[in-house]
């Protein structure tokens, strides 16, 4: 066999060296125009997987999308027999990284499945059996392949509970599954030869990652001590120029701006005929004060997209809308949904809204908030058609009990159990 470098000139269909024994052996997507329905890839996408070899055997580190297995099997069979391979790792159970295992569990039926500890949960629903012997791991567990050693550092829901990483020690080389990843096809591989992807990186981040940058952060003090020579991540291209440029910037995205101890309250509102828009006008008077900023907005026409930072950077919103057919508005219901795509888990939220008949608006705004991960200490306000003085009242008793909860001196209650039967 010839000895081959990164930068050797290969068939398209080649397994490519990324380091010392060390080929990727992926797929290339080059016409995947939507990801999970979760973001744009304009650029397609790569399916990345890695082989290891060592003095005791061979480790595969991921799969790829089951539809592209025979591209897989192609280029693992260039550099390994499959009675050779000891290992499996899996750093993500996901399809599109689990795709060729059940064939690959069939042709190598010497190795031994390696996956995150809350992986072992998961095999089942989403191998349907086919999984095997497995062994779960945890932070700090090595896979020992004679003169190479691979450590397992657990990095839950970046972006399923699953996920892991996998560092080959002395190489500094980090299997980095889906964190540092992005949708952009280039069969020239390296960050440093397919000149810039930036934007897919920053949008891939944004879409992917932004909603658990908790545990970005937390992944990152794993990561960061480590001394790093490459991040070969499981889409896009593998990142051997610069790799700490790569560990900046996702400290940057996932970091919060500084306290400025002022709380913020967002107030949304869409009103068809000027009533809900009363009632957030009193909620929010009554919450503005010297220690809490209160902004309001209205819903009607505005992009969302755009108000998705200031959101992040807020410690409490109001939702206000009608009830129309039994049913909070269209626009309120997009920008809910938007808020999967960043972290409000332990922000404040609140509803309220004018209605004519049964008024569930309210209800089902709290109720989605909740599932949000906000906390809805407040009952929210209705207002049957135009709001009289005790519906005004209300609205600014719910602002003025926001902000006491948002500066910390809201008085405890005591729930009475059997009136929530």
């Amino acid at each position: 066999m010839a000895v081959l470098t990164p930068d050797t000139p290969v068939p398209h269909a080649a397994a490519r060296v990324i380091a010392r024994d060390v080929h990727w052996i992926g797929a290339l997507d080059p016409e995947l125009r939507r990801f999970d329905l979760l973001l744009d890839s304009a650029h397609g996408t790569t399916y990345n997987a890695y082989c290891v070899r060592g003095s005791a055997g061979v480790s595969i580190v991921d799969t790829v999308k089951e539809t592209f297995a025979d591209e897989f099997f192609r280029r693992l069979e260039s550099v390994a027999d499959y009675d050779e391979i000891r290992a499996i790792v899996l750093n993500h159970l996901e399809p599109d990284h689990s795709g060729a295992l059940p064939e690959l569990r069939r042709r190598a039926p010497k190795a031994r499945l390696y996956v995150s500890s809350r992986a072992q949960m998961m095999l089942k629903g989403v191998l349907h059996g086919t999984a095997g012997e497995f062994t779960a791991v945890q932070t700090g567990d090595h896979l020992d392949l004679g003169d190479r050693r691979l450590r397992f550092l657990q990095t839950p829901y970046l972006h399923w509970p699953d996920t892991q990483c996998t560092y080959l020690e002395g190489d500094a080389l980090l299997f980095s599954g889906d964190i540092f990843g992005s949708h952009y096809c280039d069969a020239r591989l390296f960050n440093d030869a397919v000149g810039s992807f930036r934007a897919a990186f920053e949008q891939y981040y944004a879409c992917i990652m932004r909603p658990f940058a908790r545990e970005v952060r937390q992944a990152l003090a794993l990561i960061e001590p480590l001394p790093l020579r490459l991040i070969a991540p499981a889409h896009g291209p593998i990142l051997r120029d610069a790799p700490a440029y790569y560990l900046s910037r996702y400290r940057e995205l996932s970091t919060p701006s500084p306290a400025t101890g002022e709380h913020t309250l967002l107030v949304f509102y869409l009103s068809a005929y000027g009533n809900t828009r009363r009632m957030a006008e009193e909620l929010a008077r009554a919450a503005a004060s010297d220690e809490v900023r209160v902004e309001l907005i209205d819903l009607d026409g505005a992009a969302i997209a755009p108000l998705l930072e200031r959101i992040e950077r807020a410690d409490a919103i109001a939702c206000g809308s009608p009830t129309i057919n039994g049913d909070a508005v269209k626009a309120v219901w997009d920008l809910l949904s938007s808020l999967t795509c960043i972290d409000v888990r332990g922000k404040i939220g609140a509803a309220f809204g004018s209605y004519g008949w049964s008024g569930e608006a309210v209800r089902m705004i709290e109720e989605r908030l909740r599932g949000l991960k906000l906390r809805t200490p407040l009952p929210g306000v209705r207002a049957r058609l135009t709001p009289g003085s005790d519906e005004l009242a209300a609205c600014r008793s719910l602002g003025h009990d926001l902000a006491l909860h948002l500066c910390g001196r809201a008085e405890h209650r005591t729930i009475d159990m059997a009136s929530l039967a």
